[in-house]
């Protein structure tokens, strides 16, 4: 059940040398690293082509149509932090743009992860200023209604805890939990170099029937060759 009407000051971040290990890598290599969890509906996307983020999670619970806790939530950002917004119900409205990126990045915001719509994209480009989102809608919206700040949120289907880590290039979104940022770094490391050596084979021209051993299941399977 959703908790409203708060504004947690102290949360737990990962541990900064995880995070930043964990931003060497992509969102689909940490997402099979940690054994295929933590990744946001697909429907979550950059705003702009070349968006990547990665740092600590500050929460936000928003109200359809209504960007206060935004607001709220900036005070609470610290260097290396992303704000990541979920919705009380579905929305698109445009929650974010070019000033609320402004104050968020002289806080030392890394980007923003909302789960409804962003604006002002052309200015946020110029920025650079990296935000993933639902939609991208003109839309304004008020300042009415308490949501809450720094409590665990459900965003595009991934839970994220104040403090997470969240890992977000063109290829989707990934939350990593904080306890496990140093092993799921580490598992990454060693899905690239196993990669790596699987790259030098298939540009040698060795195919993936053999590199992974598939043909005896296939055969068993009963797939044959016709000329």
């Amino acid at each position: 059940m959703h908790e409203l009407g708060v504004v947690h000051t102290t949360i737990d971040r990962a541990d900064p040398a995880a995070v930043e290990a964990l931003s060497g890598f992509g969102v689909a290599t940490i997402h099979e690293a940690m054994g295929r969890l933590g990744l946001m509906r697909p429907y979550i996307r950059p705003v702009y082509e070349g968006a990547r983020l990665c740092g600590t999670a500050v929460t936000v619970l928003l109200q359809p149509g209504d960007n206060w806790m935004l607001h709220v939530a900036a005070e609470q950002v610290q260097d290396g932090d992303v704000v990541v917004a979920g919705c009380t119900t579905e929305s698109e409205d445009g929650f974010f743009g070019e000033l609320l990126a402004t104050s968020l990045r002289s806080r030392g915001a890394r980007g923003l992860v909302i789960d409804g719509g962003c604006r002002d994209v052309d200015e946020l480009r110029a920025m650079d200023f990296p935000v993933f989102s639902r939609a991208i809608n003109a839309k304004g919206t008020v300042k009415a209604t308490l949501g809450s700040v720094n409590v665990p949120v459900n965003v595009a289907n991934a839970l994220v805890n104040p403090g997470d880590v969240v890992v977000a290039d063109a290829d989707g979104v990934v939350v990593v939990p904080a306890a496990r940022a140093a092993d799921v770094a580490e598992a990454a490391w060693k899905r690239e170099e196993a990669e790596a050596g699987k790259r030098a084979r298939f540009e040698s021209g060795e195919l993936g029937l053999d590199i992974y051993d598939m043909r005896p299941r296939l055969a068993e399977l009963g797939l044959t060759y016709k000329d």
